[in-house]
């Protein structure tokens, strides 16, 4: 399997926009400041469902439909934002949609899912076990199970990151959060179809560090998401096809703590007045950790969605949580 090539990405770019508008990348006064050097900031909390995940699920309903035009409906698993970027998307051809999510799961995305017309249904712990349930449920009724990486995802979501390699083509790199990979290997893509010569750095959450492990032992484990924060990166199993296109074309990975990634939340709200979740705030987090290194080059965040809940997010500005260091 191959990432998405120029001409798919196009084409999927193509889909993205019949429904939508792309999003703004700014470079904002007070972060360079902080970070002693040029920053550009993709600001995919601007989307219509504020995440980035939005133009994957309209892209790969229209590739299913195209190739299993009968299916019945369809069934997935998520922390929140792909949950929502399917439930929009099934809505537009009138196809019932199941979503499971683990327990605790954020409340105002679940809310948010099921005002989308998603049947929403909890179980589990954490995302590995509702992706398992998700699996049990679309064997029994027959549905198509809707995974959580996939190339036509990818396509998708690589109109966000043509977008901003287009408008900064000296991006020296760019910093991009990974929960199951579709973000980060839609970076790469992008970046082969246009020939930036961009570094693409992950992120991943200190207490959610699998990806982090698996890229440099090469062997995937799972290691159980502790996270208080950043629920869109707790991923605890790698995807085997992300994890070999992120080794081969991911300089590094950083990871972040939940206070860094708090930190980071209050920064964007206090610099560029923007709500960003946790997974939203981790590319600048990283960025920040390694402020050091940036020496004037120009580097760019994703803001990969502003969907946090009210009272965790007033916790954070007050600075009330007990957060993992």
């Amino acid at each position: 399997m191959q990432l998405p090539n120029a001409e798919q990405l196009r084409a999927a770019q193509a889909v993205v926009y019949q429904r939508l508008q792309p999003t703004a990348q700014y470079r904002w006064p007070l972060l360079a400041e902080a970070l002693g050097t040029p920053v550009w900031v993709k600001h995919e909390n601007h989307g219509a469902l504020g995440a980035f995940k939005q133009r994957g699920g309209l892209n790969y309903l229209q590739q299913l439909l195209q190739r299993e035009p009968h299916v019945a409906g369809l069934v997935s698993a998520t922390r929140g934002n792909h949950g929502q970027s399917l439930a929009a998307a099934a809505a537009l051809y009138n196809l019932p949609l199941q979503i499971v999510v683990p327990h605790g799961n954020s409340q105002e995305k679940n809310a948010a899912m099921r005002a989308l017309g998603a049947e929403l249904i909890e179980h589990g712990d954490d995302f590995q076990a509702a992706c398992e349930h998700a699996a049990q449920l679309a064997e029994t009724s027959g549905w198509h199970r809707v995974p959580a990486f996939h190339p036509d995802l990818i396509a998708g979501v690589a109109s966000y990151c043509l977008e901003l390699l287009s408008a900064a083509p000296q991006l020296a790199r760019v910093y991009v959060p990974i929960g199951m990979g579709s973000g980060i290997c839609a970076m790469l893509a992008a970046r082969a179809a246009l020939q930036h010569s961009v570094e693409v750095i992950g992120v991943v959450s200190k207490h959610a560090p699998a990806y982090a492990r698996a890229f440099t032992s090469g062997e995937r484990q799972c290691i159980a998401s502790q996270t208080l924060l950043a629920d869109g990166m707790a991923c605890s199993t790698p995807d085997p096809q992300a994890l070999r296109w992120i080794r081969e074309g991911v300089s590094r990975i950083v990871e972040v703590s939940d206070r860094e990634v708090a930190a980071a939340m209050r920064l964007l709200f206090s610099a560029t007045h923007n709500v960003a979740e946790g997974a939203g705030a981790a590319s600048l987090a990283a960025a920040l950790q390694e402020r050091e290194q940036h020496h004037g080059a120009e580097i760019g965040v994703i803001i990969s969605g502003g969907n946090v809940d009210s009272r965790l997010y007033a916790q954070v500005l007050a600075e009330q949580l007990d957060l993992l260091g």
